[in-house]
């Protein structure tokens, strides 16, 4: 019988868990849970959106994480959205990760988020808009994640440096992040990663078995190259009372069909600024573009539509503690391109929609990221 990594992964976490608690009498491992609730109103769904009309559950999750000894930390996160106003769940997370490797490795196997991007290894309950760009939505149905291994090594620089290769069951990536600071004021960090994905595989963002999934990736193809950069401001480097933040991603995609022609590309850019004011109030907007040639398989024939999609966003926060964050957005989308038939590439885009968003999380949570 064939195992994936996944069963592996869970067969040896329960086991190092197991040992931990057993060998441990003097000092037992800390283990910590935590819950997340993501909460909307929305007066329109969005064209490749994740959240529904009217009331819905965000990305939300249950989260419990800890080490196990001295040389391992776990981590395992159940995930629940609503879609078509029906509940969804999905696990999301299930990996064991290394604590001493030497020389800046670092070594993660199981279930967890590609940390290809800026955004795709975050939680999206973290994000700074209540939808993902469009980039994610289109390419990777707002986050992709899968059972693999990953490898990591952090360079012994001045300057933050850090090389990473995954491989998951369909697909490989190597990515590198690089970073600094410009004074006492500033920041960067900037990333370029590639995604290869085996031939008639496509990127799946929560149970590589469930291609039907409601936010599984619409296009997709063999190559895809990600390049982001990201800027912050800060008086003195504290962000408590102020900071203004910058954040830019592209994304090409390559090899799409059989049928299509070698120079056809998807691509995808999106370009956002946050300004916290005050430390409990944030300001932002946001800009996407998503241009695709779509391959569809209608009555035995190949259909090719070519089709742009142009979103922007504007938003306030307002953030009473640091688990707690309202959110009113205005969102207008605008589309154009139709298939050889006539038919529209993006359907039903919102020319404008309100969202009202309610985040909270209590326990646990997982560690900020740059």
């Amino acid at each position: 019988m064939r195992f994936s990594v996944f069963y592996f992964s869970i067969i040896g976490l329960s086991a190092m868990v197991c040992s931990a608690v057993v060998g441990a009498q003097t000092k037992p491992p800390v283990w910590e849970a935590g819950m997340v609730l993501d909460t909307a109103a929305n007066s329109k769904a969005l064209a490749l959106g994740a959240r529904d009309a009217g009331l819905g559950l965000g990305h939300s999750d249950l989260l419990l994480r800890g080490p196990v000894s001295t040389l391992f930390s776990a981590e395992a996160i159940v995930g629940f959205h609503t879609a078509e106003h029906k509940v969804e769940h999905h696990l999301e997370n299930a990996w064991l990760q290394t604590r001493a490797l030497p020389q800046g490795f670092q070594a993660r196997l199981g279930r967890f988020a590609s940390q290809v991007g800026y955004l795709n290894e975050l939680h999206t309950h973290t994000d700074d808009f209540t939808e993902r760009p469009l980039l994610y939505r289109g390419f990777f149905g707002g986050h992709w994640l899968g059972d693999g291994l990953r490898m990591n090594w952090t360079a012994p620089t001045l300057f933050y440096l850090r090389l990473g290769a995954e491989k998951f069951s369909t697909a490989s990536t190597v990515n590198l992040k690089v970073g600094d600071d410009l004074g006492a004021n500033h920041s960067w960090q900037g990333g370029l990663s590639r995604i290869n994905l085996a031939k008639d595989a496509a990127v799946v963002t929560h149970d590589p078995a469930a291609t039907s999934h409601s936010h599984d990736a619409l296009y997709s193809g063999r190559q895809i190259w990600l390049a982001d950069l990201v800027w912050k401001w800060a008086p003195n480097g504290n962000n408590r009372n102020e900071q203004v933040r910058l954040m830019w991603e592209h994304a090409q995609v390559s090899r799409l069909n059989p049928a299509a022609d070698p120079g056809m590309k998807n691509q995808s850019s999106s370009l956002g600024a946050v300004w916290r004011f005050q430390p409990s109030w944030e300001i932002g907007a946001r800009s996407d573009w998503l241009r695709v040639n779509q391959a569809e398989n209608s009555g035995g024939s190949i259909l090719f539509g070519s089709g742009r999609l142009q979103e922007n966003a504007l938003m306030l926060a307002y953030k009473p503690s640091h688990q707690q964050t309202w959110r009113l957005q205005w969102t207008q989308q605008r589309a154009s391109g139709a298939n050889d038939e006539g038919e529209p590439v993006f359907a039903n885009p919102a020319r404008r929609s309100f969202q009202l968003q309610y985040v909270i999380g209590l326990g646990a949570h997982g560690a900020h990221s740059y």
